[in-house]
């Protein structure tokens, strides 16, 4: 339960930062957000605030925002409609009632000749059975009301497309930019709460009954060469270390401003099949303030850093899709690290934003990137590309997407218990 608790947290979490970027970006630029979702699927929690329909979905696979523009509009009014009309007091239309006329009956029903709810927010018509012509004009925030359900119009300036090429860009990019935002938070909290991983190869706690107790290794030990070869960091000794199971190698360790050479053998632990050396030492850590200050960007920078070449790997054929995890691959590592402590579970979240960030800019159709890569595209040519063309590109991308995350799920599934 406490894994389930927690996964569902960190989910929340991610999306929700990624998601509430992109709002906040999009309402500045005065785009009309018709909805904030965590989640897909039927709809489990929904209220609405400032014109924008918040809802928490049941498939916990992502999340989106539904600006005006971005989709064709929901609802449009052709010639020969017959329409119910609502005023408000400065006598422009308020409420547009589409269909169930008899259920509004203060309604003004009229037939339509011709409506222009995106510039002139303008509706011609006739009353039924009448020859006069009649000129509505249109609130702009009017509600359609189409099976007692009200959705806002969005007349062209709280459109996507009617913003300039930065106001666009910056409103796609801010999803990511939040998640990297989240990351350098949480690894600047990590740093106040424990302290900043020390570089070098100094040793923290000893654990009880290891090989390193056993040898008379102390916290404090900086170990500066193994068997005379040069240590350079924490990364180097712990490698080396982890290669030599069952072998005895010799530390020169530096002790309160003296040198001296400690034998230790790490003993042999076995993972998933393979072999490998440990002698039962913590990292140490520095207290810094300044490093606690500057944590926060560097563990970003350097995961970030590791998550790029990773995907470099992926696309050069040395990493295989075996190796992705899909949304049960990443509940069963967090099983894992929930066991190991609160703050590696803030780690492990702050890892898991950086890299929601850096995949959500890649340039494949349906993502941010992918996107950006459009709104680049009309940057560069001085008009936007056919809106048709790039909706069946996101689509099929989309499309593409959630196959792949089947076959990842699938190997997480194989993975787990076969």
């Amino acid at each position: 339960m406490t894994t389930v608790i927690a996964f569902i947290l960190m989910f929340g979490l991610l999306v929700f930062v990624h998601e509430w970027g992109h709002l906040i970006f999009a309402k500045r630029a005065g785009m009309l957000a018709r909805e904030f979702a965590i989640g897909f699927g039927p709809k489990i929690f929904a209220f609405t605030r400032n014109e924008t329909l918040y809802t928490i979905r049941l498939l916990p696979i992502g999340g989106y925002v539904r600006v005006a523009g971005e989709d064709p509009e929901i609802i449009e009014l052709k010639p020969g409609h017959h329409i119910g009309l609502e005023f408000n007091s400065e006598g422009k239309v308020s409420r547009i009632i589409v269909n169930n006329k008899s259920k509004h009956p203060h309604a003004r029903v009229i037939e339509v000749e011709r409506a222009d709810l995106d510039h002139q927010l303008v509706i011609e018509g006739y009353e039924v059975d009448e020859n006069e012509k009649l000129y509505f004009d249109v609130d702009p925030k009017a509600l359609f009301v189409m099976d007692e359900k009200e959705t806002q119009i969005a007349p062209y300036d709280r459109q996507f497309a009617s913003k300039s090429v930065p106001q666009r860009a910056m409103q796609l990019f801010a999803g990511p930019l939040m998640n990297f935002v989240l990351a350098i938070v949480l690894f600047t909290i990590l740093g106040f709460i424990q302290g900043v991983p020390a570089d070098q190869a100094v040793l923290g706690e000893i654990q009880k009954n290891t090989p390193a107790e056993q040898a008379g290794l102390h916290a404090g030990d900086k170990v500066v060469a193994i068997d005379n070869e040069p240590v350079d960091s924490w990364e180097e000794f712990t490698t080396i270390v982890r290669d030599h199971p069952d072998e005895q190698m010799a530390l020169t360790v530096e002790r309160n401003g003296q040198t001296q050479e400690i034998d230790v053998t790490p003993a042999s632990i076995t993972d998933q099949g393979q072999k490998f050396g440990q002698v039962g030492v913590a990292r140490a850590f520095d207290d810094s303030f300044f490093k606690k200050i500057t944590f926060g960007f560097t563990q970003t920078y350097d995961w970030g850093k590791m998550i790029l070449t990773n995907l470099g790997k992926l696309v050069t054929g040395q990493f295989s899709l075996d190796m992705l995890s899909g949304p049960v691959g990443i509940y069963d590592a967090t099983d894992k690290v929930v066991q190991t402590g609160f703050t590696n579970f803030m780690m492990w979240t702050a890892i898991l934003s950086i890299n929601l960030g850096i995949v959500n800019l890649l340039p494949l159709p349906a993502l941010d990137g992918g996107r950006l890569l459009f709104v680049g595209v009309e940057g560069i040519r001085g008009k936007p590309v056919d809106p048709q063309k790039e909706g069946i590109v996101h689509f099929i991308g989309f499309a593409l997407l959630m196959l792949l995350m089947l076959v990842v799920t699938w190997n997480d599934i194989q993975r787990l218990f076969l």
